[in-house]
């Protein structure tokens, strides 16, 4: 099985920001609910966790795609490989306004 890029996960909040896919709320806290912590999301069968600082987006900390692959944080050490990162800034607003919407 092939591994998680970073690219995968980002194609993934790409398709949120142009409303091409559907946010939902993962298991626990939601997005209004955290200030500090994980948040867990899911974008159709994908499970995604974020990682919320200070009321702000920060990284991505891993996910399980529905095909079983999984990527942790680790797989995105180098700077400028989180998903998160390779948004541009019209994506990212977009993705945070579908994040508080939930």
């Amino acid at each position: 099985m092939s591994r998680v890029s970073a690219r995968d996960v980002y194609q993934l909040f790409r398709d949120v920001a142009l409303e091409q896919k559907a946010l939902r709320p993962g298991a626990g806290a939601s997005w209004s609910e955290t200030d500090t912590g994980a948040v867990h999301v899911c974008i159709d069968a994908h499970r995604i966790a974020l990682f919320k600082d200070a009321g702000e987006l920060h990284h991505c900390l891993g996910c399980v795609l529905e095909d079983g692959r999984r990527a942790g944080q680790e797989a995105w050490n180098s700077p400028g490989t989180d998903p998160l990162e390779l948004l541009s800034v019209w994506e990212r607003s977009q993705l945070l306004k579908r994040l508080q919407q939930l």
